[in-house]
């Protein structure tokens, strides 16, 4: 089977994906450059086009252009001539100033689908403790791509230690999130700069967690919230065995199956509600492989699945 991730380099612990080269901390970017398979550039050529079966009448295109990897020639996509390309280097670079003088460490980088999307993932430093020891700690997340298919976008994530769910942080109107399109030029300063207002809403986001935490669920909420993350009409007979399987997973992680489903902020807890979403999506979701599974569970349908299963457990607090 093809892989989604082609290089992957993480300091410490395994990844949840099971992926990656390990490194011990603080290694120079071009360490992380090698390593995390990111050492060429994105370089662009003209589009041609043959009009003719014997091949000799090659015309160009001038309204798009190629774009394709220095090292190996593979094209990488066909877009316009506006498309402002940002280069995998750059993707490191973002974090530079911030672990020499903001406390972050870069933890995870890598490159996907052949060098269509690039990401790195740092450590911000923040983090809180929920009821019964449960640790949170904010990330944040630059990742981009050159097909297209993803505008440049830096992102506060969080990550529940205990079971390594992730959770794009959201706070009412604010995501915790800034995306440049490629029809712009991106700008590092600019971006950390509108990212601040991010950060320091962490509080306000861990704050909601824990409201989270404190707030009882009872057996039929539980049944109308995963039905409405999933969009899955409820049986009459609560005994119907026409669930679906995602709605009996689902269940069952909530019900004590998910990683720290027992623990006093998850058990019984709308907290607990979100958590099995998340653990469904970052780890028990079917996939075609684990590097499918970080593509859906970062930037796919199981990213907007998170996020609905969030803004359904923030209305459970009205």
């Amino acid at each position: 089977m093809s892989h989604l991730v082609e290089a992957m380099a993480f300091v410490g612990a395994t990844p949840w994906h099971g992926l990656g080269n390990p490194l011990s901390p603080q290694q120079p970017e071009s360490v992380w450059l090698a390593e995390a398979g990111m050492n060429w550039t994105i370089e662009q050529s003209d589009v041609l086009f043959n009009v003719a079966a014997d091949g000799m009448h090659i015309r160009p295109y001038s309204d798009a252009k190629v774009l394709y990897r220095s090292d190996t020639l593979a094209p990488l996509s066909v877009v316009s001539p506006r498309y402002k390309v940002v280069q995998p280097h750059e993707v490191l670079h973002f974090y530079n100033d911030l672990v020499h003088a903001g406390g972050f460490e870069l933890e995870t980088a890598g490159v996907l689908k052949g060098g269509r999307k690039l990401w790195a993932l740092a450590r911000t430093g923040q983090e809180t403790l929920l009821k019964g020891g449960d640790r949170v700690k904010a990330y944040l997340l630059l990742a981009t791509s050159c097909d297209g298919t993803l505008c440049t976008t830096a992102q506060f994530t969080s990550v529940r230690v205990v079971c390594n769910n992730t959770l794009q942080m959201a706070v009412g109107e604010r995501s915790g999130a800034v995306k440049v399109p490629h029809s712009t030029v991106f700008d590092p300063q600019a971006v950390k700069e509108s990212l601040g207002l991010g950060l320091s809403a962490w509080d306000s986001f861990i704050d909601n967690l824990k409201q989270l935490s404190r707030r009882p669920v009872s057996p039929e909420e539980m049944r109308q919230y995963f039905s409405d993350v999933l969009a899955e009409p409820l049986p009459e007979d609560e005994d119907s065995q026409t669930t679906s399987r995602a709605m009996q997973q689902l269940t069952a992680l909530y019900s004590g199956a998910g990683m720290g489903a027992l623990l006093n902020s998850s058990r019984g807890t709308a907290w607990g509600l979100l958590n099995a979403v998340t653990e469904y999506v970052d780890h028990r979701r079917r996939a075609r492989s684990q590097d499918y599974r970080l593509d859906s569970a970062w930037f796919g349908q199981g990213a907007q699945l998170k996020d609905q299963a969030l803004q359904r457990a923030l209305a459970l607090l009205d």
